[in-house]
């Protein structure tokens, strides 16, 4: 599809956002513990437990944003890599829409640029079309919902409007994800490695109550690069659990333990993130690397996220320019495989 019409096209892409600095660590976890889909009470109790729990949590957050190093004055590198992703987007769309002015705007969840911020720049830019564009690839009422419902309750602007809910298999993103893992392989060398896909945890019942499709789309993905990458040895884990409720397993740290069990090292690939952050930078790279020490899993080595790398980002102008081409909601290669109540492209949920 190539742009002839002079469209005013605008891709909003959608992720959690992270605090800019120490000050505002206590701030961004209120907001993303108040949110509905997070925890599911009604307000006030709502707004009083994320009070709570954000005034408990500052303190230890703090000291592990502090971890990632002062160029991010206690806070996240998380806005700053998706600026540098949403640039080279709209450089890939100009040149592939030559006809057409494209803009691309980012709406976090959590942290600013918020939602409502996002939605009045787009407003006063009075766009033809709107593609809605997550940067989670894999769709979930906790990350993707959230935000197109944030979303879709606070636009009232100008254009036609179709959401990517998600892209779990798409081949830029699975070409992205088995070469990152080669690449760590081949550091390996001979020694005997497991490849473990380690995905941001949920709930146990938001599957099994809810039909969250997360947990199939996760799988799903991790069988493909695995196939890509034709690896023979490897496993998914779910990693950042909290609180007591029954979560995905197995969890990353079992599974970490499990390894040095089988006597083999790990490569760690954070399957469910685009950029680096918190969960990756101290999560992955400190906790889980000083476990490995611990038990005794060597070597340990983690994949990257993938940044701006070309298929990544190819895999998102590709998944906008087809969105254009339609109306309503719909993956971007394979989605869901099976039937999930939560899911936005099955009967009963709208288009977005």
């Amino acid at each position: 599809m190539t742009g002839s019409g002079g469209r005013r096209i605008a891709v909003v892409v959608f992720n959690l956002g992270g605090p800019d600095s120490a000050m505002t660590v206590r701030p961004f976890l209120f907001n993303l513990f108040n949110d509905k889909a997070i925890i599911g009470l009604p307000n006030p109790f709502r707004a009083l437990l994320a009070w709570l729990i954000s005034s408990r949590r500052e303190k230890p957050a703090r000291a592990n944003y502090a971890l990632m190093g002062t160029e991010w004055n206690g806070g996240s590198p998380l806005l700053p890599q998706t600026q540098a992703q949403t640039a080279a987007l709209e450089a890939m769309l100009a040149e592939r829409l030559p006809g057409d002015t494209v803009r691309i705007f980012t709406a976090m969840r959590y942290w600013h640029p918020m939602t409502a911020e996002t939605a009045t720049r787009v407003t006063a830019w009075k766009p033809d079309e709107l593609v809605l564009l997550p940067l989670y690839p894999q769709f979930s009422t906790t990350t993707t919902e959230s935000s197109l419902k944030a979303w879709n309750d606070t636009y009232k602007g100008s254009g036609v409007a179709r959401t990517v809910c998600c892209y779990p298999q798409a081949p830029g993103w699975i070409e992205t994800q088995a070469a990152a893992v080669r690449a760590r392989l081949d550091e390996a060398g001979d020694r005997p490695m497991r490849v473990l896909f380690s995905a941001h945890g949920i709930p146990e019942s938001l599957v099994t109550r809810k039909g969250d499709p997360y947990q199939e789309q996760i799988e799903a993905g991790c069988a493909a690069v695995a196939a890509r990458a034709g690896l023979t040895d490897w496993a998914v884990c779910y990693q950042s659990r909290v609180g007591p409720m029954t979560w995905l397993g197995p969890s990353t740290p079992d599974a970490i333990c499990k390894a040095a069990v089988d006597g083999v090292g790990v490569v760690i690939a954070p399957i469910a993130f685009v950029s680096e952050h918190i969960e990756t930078l101290v999560e992955l790279d400190i906790e889980y690397a000083e476990l490995a020490e611990q038990v005794g899993t060597h070597p340990y080595l983690r994949v990257p996220t993938p940044g701006v790398a070309v298929p990544f980002i190819d895999t998102l102008a590709t998944a906008t320019l087809e969105a254009l081409g339609r109306t309503g909601t719909a993956p971007f290669g394979p989605g869901c495989q099976g039937s999930w109540k939560a899911c936005p492209c099955q009967a009963g949920q709208p288009a977005g």
